[in-house]
C-alpha cells in the first residue's frame, strides 16, 4: 500500500522555557523537525509528509527550510487546540486507502526498524501501535494508597502509530474526549482491536530541556554506530 506520514507538532516552547516552539529549537546544530524528517527519508526517499504546526510556527519554519536548504515534500497544515484536533486536520489532506504513519513531531530517535515494523504491521493488521517495557517498578495511587503494578505487563506507548488510512479517519469522526491521548486511544473507542509491535528506547518525547540532553546524547552515540 502507498505510505504517507502525518506528522503532528503543534506544540509551543513553554515547558522549554523558549519562545521558540520546541521542534524548532536545534538538536545537534539542527532544528529538531529536520532529524524526524531525515529518518523517515532514510527509510523511504518516496514518503509523502503533512505537517501540523501551529500558525505561527509556519513562517519561522519556512525560513529555517530556506536557511538549511530542506527540500521534504510536504504539506503544511494549522494545528488545532489539542493534539486530537490537530491530527483532525491533518488527515483530511491524507488520501485514502493507504498507509498513514502518525508521529510526534519531537520525536527525532525513531528507528528504521521501528518504522519499518509499523508499516508492516498495519498492513497486515489495520494498525500497529510500537510501545517498550518499563524497567522501573510502577505504582498507582488511589487517593491516600497505592499498590505496585506488575511490570511485565506495562507497556510505554510511543509513535508513529500506523494504520489504514480510511480506519483512522473514520474513527476521529467523533468529538474530542479527554481520554483521546494518542491515535491509539481514539480508535479502540472506535471498537477497533490495538495490535502492539516493538517500538525503540531511543525514541523519546523531547519535551523539556533534560530531554535536549538526552536526545543529544543518543545522537552522538549512534552518530558513532553508524
Amino acid at each position: 500500500m502507498h505510505k504517507q506520514v502525518l506528522i503532528t507538532a503543534g506544540g509551543a516552547g513553554r515547558r522549554m522555557g523558549s519562545s521558540l516552539p520546541k521542534q524548532l529549537m536545534p538538536l545537534g546544530g539542527r532544528p529538531l523537525l529536520f532529524h524526524v524528517f531525515e529518518q523517515f527519508l532514510r527509510y523511504s526517499p518516496e514518503l509523502r509528509f503533512v505537517l501540523v504546526l501551529p500558525e505561527a510556527a509556519h513562517e519561522p519554519w519556512k525560513a529555517l527550510c530556506l536557511e538549511h536548504r530542506f527540500h521534504g515534500n510536504h504539506e503544511l497544515v494549522e494545528g488545532g487546540p489539542t493534539r486530537f484536533h490537530s491530527v483532525k486536520n491533518g488527515l483530511k489532506l491524507i488520501p485514502t486507502n493507504c498507509l498513514v504513519a502518525i508521529h510526534d513531531g519531537v520525536r527525532p530517535l525513531v528507528s528504521l526498524e521501528t518504522i519499518s515494523r509499523v508499516f508492516q504491521f498495519a498492513e497486515k493488521f489495520g494498525n500497529a501501535i510500537p510501545v517498550v517495557g518499563v524497567n522501573d517498578s510502577v505504582r498507582i495511587r488511589e487517593q491516600a494508597s497505592s499498590h505496585p503494578l506488575p511490570r511485565e505487563h506495562i507497556r510505554l506507548v510511543q509513535t508513529p502509530q500506523c494504520f489504514h488510512s480510511d480506519l483512522i479517519r473514520e474513527a476521529y469522526n467523533c468529538n474530542y474526549h479527554e481520554t483521546f491521548t494518542d491515535d491509539a486511544s481514539v480508535l479502540e473507542s472506535a471498537g477497533e482491536r490495538l495490535f502492539l509491535t516493538d517500538g525503540n528506547y531511543e525514541n523519546i518525547k523531547v519535551t523539556t530541556p533534560a530531554d535536549f540532553v538526552v536526545a543529544e546524547a543518543f545522537l552522538r552515540h549512534l552518530s558513532r554506530k553508524s
